[in-house]
């Protein structure tokens, strides 16, 4: 059973405790849609936007619950723990499919625990650096990087989420080295890009493009293999100098 594809772009699935067989009176309460991440990230805003209408749609109120931290584990163990009777469900993301293979023991088994129930999103990443880096272009941040073995930082929604293995592929394939500062999710790691704290990163589109339009970040590029319709003038990282 699959629960997400990894793509260079975020891809989230919900994934639904869900028991043999529940009656046609389903749901008979509140249902609960976990979030592995902090309330203003991507996986928070799709999660918001799609329980509104699934609770139109289901004759319940669907609430959006943030349990963030170790790249959605805490939020997905908290559902496989939970009654299966499909009243609780997850919002997995690309961090699902790759903690399996990040974390040497998990308190939760993907396979057996969920079953995916729909694909909801595929976004791209986009590559955006704080404005007072010298560094316009994906050549210049590489050429940069070179010169600082180590020392420009980026921040993640924490160890093993997309903006962390996304950029440590491109930093492989670039072959520059960078320093990674986890979050406890996007939403975090975005306020110290804003901030300075960090000075780089990979994040979900749907919220960075809003930042990048009104110059309080630049985006250099995105992480898809063609452009995105979104921001159409935007070359892909491939176009800009990492091909492939």
């Amino acid at each position: 059973m699959k629960i997400a594809q990894t793509t260079r772009g975020a891809l989230m699935a919900a994934a639904l405790c869900w028991g043999v067989a529940y009656a046609q009176s389903y749901p008979t309460k509140p249902v609960r849609f976990v979030v592995g991440f902090p309330a203003g990230g991507a996986t928070d805003v799709v999660a918001r936007t799609i329980s509104q209408k699934l609770g139109e749609s289901l004759g319940q109120p669907v609430l959006v619950d943030n349990r963030a931290g170790a790249a959605s584990n805490i939020g997905a163990e908290l559902v496989a723990n939970s009654p299966k009777d499909g009243h609780t469900i997850f919002m997995g993301t690309v961090s699902t499919s790759i903690n399996p293979s990040l974390y040497k023991k998990l308190p939760y088994d993907p396979l057996r625990d969920f079953t995916a129930v729909s694909r909801v999103s595929s976004t791209p990443f986009l590559f955006i650096v704080h404005p007072s880096l010298p560094a316009r272009s994906v050549k210049e941040f590489i050429a940069l990087a070179k010169t600082k073995p180590g020392e420009l930082n980026y921040g993640s929604a924490g160890s093993g989420s997309g903006g962390h293995l996304f950029v440590e592929m491109f930093g492989s394939m670039a072959r520059v080295k960078l320093m990674h500062v986890p979050y406890k999710g996007a939403a975090p790691a975005t306020t110290a890009t804003l901030s300075g704290e960090t000075i780089f990163m990979f994040d979900n589109i749907v919220t960075t493009l809003p930042l990048a339009r009104t110059g309080k970040l630049r985006a250099l590029a995105v992480t898809t293999a063609i452009r995105s319709a979104a921001a159409p003038e935007m070359p892909t990282i491939a176009e800009a100098g990492v091909p492939g």
